[in-house]
């Protein structure tokens, strides 16, 4: 039966559901980020259709409005979009008025992992793979590769492969769809198929979606040029927005390599990682209480963004 596994880190906290002992769906939660699902004291700072809320130094959209609520008055909001960051931050977070009482969103529920711990429990799972699908934005499938980008306006997924159209159209729908819920893809999206000369295939791929993609969502019907859109109700960054801001990503990630070392431990990566880590002093101070000394950087130019390291300092 799937399960939610929840690693607590520095700096973020990875949520994975794992089926049969991979990957099917994933979270990062970035410290910081107010959860979809809180309910904040605010002060309307604009009303009518564009209404702005301020809530502990956040400014956030109200699509509805607050009826009954003038500019300058208190209310109490729900978070409905947590701020992006990634792709697009400047992108407001956004919120609806709420008559609930001010609290926290409900917390992630699962199996609690240690980290660090003497083994990485997630990686058996595919942890480093999903991580190298978001950075890339290549995911391979048998027959086939797709090719995840972002726009302003959607996340669009390419499909290519050697299979023939109709065949490929179906299998990408399909590894578009399982890529979706496994990266937390949301928001309007775009799949990009094969284009399939007959109804009954492009039935068929839109049926595969169907099949895998779990509600809510709405999607179109595959056209005759095999764009296929979906609708998913958008709540938090996916892992590709995420990955997008490299530098933070690729620091975050080498933070949680770093964890399992003991002792005074130097971290070696592109100069953008470090300078991220430099930013944030208290992942350092907290990964030096983790591995039981002081950690200090060096930043190397010949290394990839995703390619640091920890050594004995």
């Amino acid at each position: 039966m799937p399960e939610w596994w929840i690693e607590r880190g520095i700096g973020e906290t990875r949520l994975a559901l794992i089926d049969d002992g991979r990957i099917v769906e994933a979270r990062i939660m970035r410290d910081g980020v107010v959860p979809a699902g809180t309910i904040l004291q605010a002060r309307l700072t604009s009303v009518g259709r564009n209404a702005v809320a301020i809530a502990e130094g956040q400014e956030y959209l109200l699509p509805k409005g607050a009826p009954g609520i003038t500019e300058g008055g208190r209310l109490l909001i729900e978070v409905t979009r947590e701020a992006l960051g990634g792709a697009e931050p400047w992108k407001r977070p956004l919120a609806r008025f709420s008559e609930e009482a001010p609290g926290a969103a409900p917390p992630p529920q699962g199996r609690e992992l240690a980290w660090p711990s003497p083994t990485d429990e997630l990686e058996p799972a595919g942890w480093s793979d999903l991580l190298d699908e978001a950075r890339t934005g290549l995911i391979a499938f048998p027959g086939g590769e797709l090719r995840v980008s972002l726009t302003p306006a959607m996340t669009l997924i390419d499909i290519d492969g050697h299979l023939p159209p109709a065949e490929l159209a179906v299998a990408g729908a399909r590894a578009a769809a399982v890529a979706i819920r496994r990266h937390g893809i949301a928001g309007s999206i775009g799949i990009d198929l094969p284009t399939a000369g007959n109804k009954g295939a492009r039935q068929a791929a839109a049926e595969a979606v169907d099949t895998i993609l779990p509600q809510p969502f709405e999607r179109t019907a595959v056209n005759g040029f095999g764009f296929l859109q979906i609708v998913r109700p958008r709540r938090h960054a996916s892992l590709f927005e995420l990955a997008a801001d490299r530098g933070a990503f690729e620091a975050l990630a080498l933070v949680r390599r770093a964890g399992r070392e003991v002792g005074a431990t130097r971290l070696a990566a592109h100069p953008s990682v470090i300078a991220v880590l430099e930013r944030n002093r208290d992942w350092l101070a907290r990964l030096a209480r983790q591995v039981g000394g002081h950690v200090t950087l060096r930043a190397d130019a010949s290394l990839a963004m995703s390619g640091g390291h920890a050594e004995p300092a």
